[in-house]
């Protein structure tokens, strides 16, 4: 079956998704499970579908009914992840992907909102200035600007020339419990759409040539991944886990069409999980301010 996700720990605990090649660390902090996976061998990217890089991912099961002192606190978690992943200086790029118009695909778009921009502001900062030049876009989607994303990434890094890119998405699981509870950042880059069978080209460091970081958190699961799980569930009454899981698999599979599922209440999740990951990108960027500081100044 074709394990259609965007979250590298999922297709680790899949058949295939361990053994030579992949290194997985997974770590309790509060009721927030935390996982590194660094995939390091060409075999490894292929038997996985995903490039060879770090993933870290950040599950936390009451993320979309955290107070916003408690998002906070995940902000300031994801934002320490970034400043290991981005270079300490230098300008930074920062992509929304997706479409505006899709409330479920909307995740970049509305981070970039919240960004705190300052690269229009270096001819008045002068050079003890502490903040860190940041710009920010969101260009959109292929069916509505004729333009692939990547063209227009490669365009930008080239003009501005950035230290690093850091790309924003929604993504796409293959758990329903995952939906709105899960953080991925990854060294890797985004391959938009991977996630939901619709592959474009990719945004890495390959393409761009500058190193290209990626987070998202996912919108959406396939309709038949519920399917699947409960008739695993059904199934494991009367089987063991692998025989029910297999079982489940080959049922569901058979499907020659397939519907994307999102939450009720996508727009309220997608706005609150939006403000908490623009929270963390300026954390990350402006190191010379608390995240206090910076929560006040874009409220």
């Amino acid at each position: 079956m074709d394990y259609r996700t965007d979250l590298a720990m999922e297709r680790t605990v899949y058949p295939g998704g361990l053994g030579a090649g992949v290194a997985v660390q997974t770590q309790q902090e509060g009721d927030a499970e935390i996982t590194w996976v660094r995939i390091h061998s060409a075999e490894a990217a292929k038997r996985l579908g995903k490039a060879e890089g770090t993933y870290w991912t950040m599950t936390h099961p009451e993320l979309p009914r955290l107070s916003p002192e408690e998002r906070m606190e995940v902000a300031k978690q994801v934002a320490q992840v970034l400043r290991i992943m981005l270079p300490p200086q230098g300008d930074v790029l920062v992509l929304g992907l997706g479409n505006r118009h899709m409330t479920a695909d909307a995740l970049g778009d509305r981070v970039v909102s919240g960004i705190l921009v300052t690269r229009h502001m270096q001819d008045m900062k002068g050079p003890d200035s502490l903040l860190r030049s940041v710009c920010a876009m969101s260009p959109g989607v292929l069916g509505i600007t004729g333009v692939e994303t990547a063209e227009l990434a490669l365009g930008l890094v080239e003009r501005l020339k950035p230290a690093a890119v850091l790309v924003v998405d929604a993504l796409a699981a293959m758990e329903t419990s995952h939906i709105g509870t899960t953080i991925q950042l990854t060294d890797t880059g985004i391959r938009p759409g991977s996630g939901v069978g619709n592959h474009r080209a990719g945004i890495t460091a390959d393409t761009l040539h500058v190193p290209v970081i990626a987070m998202g958190i996912p919108m959406v699961v396939y309709a038949s991944t519920i399917v699947r799980d409960a008739l695993k569930n059904i199934i494991a009454s009367e089987r063991d886990d692998e025989a029910a899981h297999e079982m489940a698999e080959s049922l569901t599979s058979q499907a020659q069409t397939d519907l994307v599922v999102t939450p009720r209440n996508i727009d309220e999740l997608v706005a609150g999980l939006a403000d908490m990951l623009a929270l963390a990108v300026n954390s990350a960027l402006q190191t010379a301010y608390s995240i206090d500081e910076l929560s006040h100044y874009l409220h």
